[in-house]
């Protein structure tokens, strides 16, 4: 069994923007992690991020995905929290 892992590359708006200072992010995962694992992992390090996590959508390299999916190495991954205004 490997232990390898994937990097991908976290793009930041809204709310995870602000609380990261930073628009772009690169993070390591292993093999088979699924994207919701990534809002996990910010929310580990920035806990007022917590009240997003069940209204946050998630899109991998350009597409809108369930937060199951299964990350590929190199993939591009969007973070969607809810926008305010109409």
């Amino acid at each position: 069994m490997s232990n390898s892992a994937i990097t991908v590359t976290v793009k930041l708006f809204a709310a995870y923007q602000e609380a990261y200072g930073a628009s772009e992010m690169v993070l390591e995962f292993p093999d088979d992690t699924p994207v919701k694992f990534v809002c996990d992992r910010l929310i580990a390090d920035r806990p007022e991020l917590d009240q997003w996590r069940e209204l946050t959508r998630f899109g991998i390299n350009m597409t809108f995905v369930e937060p199951d999916t299964i990350l590929q190495d190199g993939d591009e991954v969007v973070l969607i929290p809810p926008v305010s205004g109409g």
